[in-house]
């Protein structure tokens, strides 16, 4: 590549980069300034690196360049910021730059490696995929891999986690070292969950995730502080009992069959139970899911918890930790157990239209602290969500994989400026509030544009992916007949998502400002806009080019579809059986234990090669 090459490459990079380093003037801002460069320019460099490659020989090049996926990376993402916790329990307590300092490096190191996950064509299977014996005695291995899935969750992960840090050591002041070791904690354990494959590996970092959250909101929440953390803490703990429960009698069912132990997910995919224990075991995970996303009637304890949490806890919240139950009940629960899902998928998704998209608008547009109404907005927001998951289409699946990144996004961005005009009058009553436009115009902008992204308005992020699950709603297979009238049912959530969110910005930057308290509010401060520059970016960026984030998780996306075609098109057994290994795509049984018998296969009998009679395991 020559030097004119070069520049006609790299000039819409400098370009943003230099527009962006001009926006803010004044004194003291030659930081912010530099900031908003180096987004601007990651931004537009991000577009052109995952940009679709031409097809034939430049494809090919892609892939070739690609190289080896180097086994350890899920590791490092997983145990750096685990291990960066623990380092910093010793350092000395009062040095709170270097606390900070500290943790924030740590988390901007986990982002840049996290960014090797780019490097690898995302084709249908696992990458970066490590395999280890962790208790030989029960079949249990330490198993991780990521896939297309996976990909944008942990991605989200490492984007979001820095940012809600360094949004929070704003405005915490007190506890900074449990505070810095909580985010670390927290960070890796949520990696974890979205690139485990064995459910025992999966349970431990499922776990795990709530102690850093319940600490959040109990140490730095607000008034009711420790009501609302116990009410998080138990809801999720029961459904966290009932998988449980479900995930050994699975594997004492599977060591029953063939003789062997294990946890893996992979080789538990094959099992097949009997029609009235696979109804109990994947009511036992959903329930559980559904806590955690959470859907009604499970959902009482999220509205409490945003509302107590400091304002770095609520974005992790509803950012990434939500995420946790809609991307586990997409590869758990209709992974383990197909047949019984495809059964219930059209209730469910009646569901997911009343008890979250409707029921959640219009309970927001009711709401008079803003927090809570953008709290009930994330039931309403991932109804959409787990409608393209319950419509089992590649289209809504892939719409609800996109929604889970945009509503991350634009719920944390509208979290952040809730924290920024709680943090200068200490209430959220939107009453309180008028003519804040007229004081503070870049935060009303700023919240305009969160505001349409949360919408859907066209050419921002939530567009996309609502447009995706609604269009993948209406060709529904499993829905039948009503998928037409609960395609118009998603469609109507989005009318009244413009009602409360459009509402709430006409009561609070509109008309006279009558409350002299918020006469002479400052604007938004450098580190605020630091804290929101990357997310209102991004907003537009899938936005305006959702395809390279939907070619990265489609192939992932039709081989999940059609492995739930191929098993739902089975008959419940008898007894308990083993499906088929042929069944399976190779690629997504690559790392499955070896199930005895089966290495040299003769002419492997369909279905019934492996089985119990009726009852031999109850």
């Amino acid at each position: 590549m020559n030097a004119v090459d070069t520049l006609f490459h790299y000039w819409p990079a400098v370009a943003a980069a230099v527009v962006a380093s001009l926006i803010p003037r004044g004194e003291g801002k030659g930081r912010l300034r530099a900031g908003l460069g180096v987004i601007a320019l990651a931004m537009v460099l991000m577009i052109q690196a995952l940009w679709p490659a031409e097809p034939g020989a430049a494809a090919a090049a892609e892939q070739a360049a690609a190289g080896p996926e180097w086994p350890y990376l899920l590791n490092v993402l997983i145990f750096l910021p685990i291990a960066g916790g623990v380092a910093v329990l010793f350092l000395p307590r009062q040095m709170l730059s270097l606390l900070r300092g500290f943790t924030l490096a740590i988390m901007g190191v986990t982002f840049l490696i996290s960014l090797m996950l780019l490097a690898v064509p995302m084709t249908a299977g696992w990458h970066f995929q490590y395999i280890k014996d962790w208790i030989p005695a029960f079949g249990i291995r330490y198993h991780v891999a990521i896939d297309g899935i996976a990909l944008w969750l942990v991605l989200l992960t490492t984007f979001i986690t820095p940012i809600a840090a360094y949004a929070s050591f704003g405005s915490i002041k007190t506890r900074i070292k449990e505070l810095c070791f909580a985010y670390l904690l927290l960070q890796g354990a949520m990696i974890g969950v979205f690139v485990s494959l064995d459910l025992f590996l999966f349970y431990v970092f499922w776990e795990v995730v709530l102690v850093p959250m319940f600490v959040m909101i109990g140490i730095w929440g607000g008034v009711d502080r420790v009501r609302a953390s116990l009410k998080f803490f138990i809801y999720t703990m029961a459904g966290s009992m009932l998988m449980l429960a479900a995930i050994v009698y699975m594997v004492w069912s599977y060591q029953r069959l063939t003789g062997q132990w294990t946890f893996d997910y992979l080789a538990l995919s094959r099992l097949m139970l009997p029609k009235a224990v696979q109804t109990y075991c994947f009511w036992a995970f959903s329930l559980a899911f559904f806590i955690k996303v959470p859907m009604w009637p499970v959902h009482t304890w999220l509205p409490d918890a945003h509302v107590q949490a400091p304002t770095g806890g609520s974005v992790i919240l509803a950012a990434v930790m939500l995420k946790l139950g809609t991307y586990a009940f997409l590869r758990f629960s209709m992974g383990l157990f197909p047949m019984v899902a495809w059964g219930f998928m059209g209730n469910l998704a009646g569901v997911a239209i009343l008890g979250g998209v409707v029921y959640g608008a219009l309970v927001a547009w009711k709401q008079q602290d803003v927090k809570r109404l953008v709290a009930y907005s994330s039931v309403a927001h991932l109804g959409y969500v787990m409608l393209g998951i319950f419509s089992v289409t590649p289209s809504g699946i892939a719409g609800a994989v996109l929604q889970m990144v945009n509503h991350g996004i634009s719920t944390g961005a509208l979290f952040l400026l809730v924290g920024v005009i709680y943090d200068r009058r200490h209430t959220r009553e939107v009453s309180e509030f008028g003519g804040l436009a007229k004081v503070m115009p870049i935060y009303a902008a700023l919240f305009l544009i969160v505001t349409f992204a949360s919408i859907g308005v066209p050419g921002t992020n939530g567009f996309v992916g609502e447009f995706m699950v609604i269009t993948g709603t209406y060709v529904s297979e499993v829905l039948g007949v009503f998928s037409g009238v609960q395609a118009v049912g998603a469609a109507a959530g989005v009318i009244l998502a413009a009602v409360y969110m459009l509402g709430v910005v006409q009561k609070m930057f509109f008309g006279p400002l009558t409350n002299p308290k918020n006469k002479h509010l400052p604007d938004i401060t450098p580190r605020e806009t630091l804290a929101l520059a990357p997310l209102v970016a991004m907003i537009f960026v899938i936005g305006l080019f959702p395809s390279i984030f939907l070619d990265r998780s489609r192939d992932s996306v039709q081989l999940a579809y059609d492995q739930f075609k191929a098993v739902t098109s089975r008959q419940y057994p008898n007894g308990v059986q083993l499906i088929d290994a042929e069944v399976f795509s190779p690629a997504f049984l690559k790392g499955a234990p070896t199930v005895k018998g089966e290495e040299k296969p003769d002419k492997p009998e369909p279905q019934a090669a492996l089985a119990l009679p009726p009852g031999g395991a109850r």
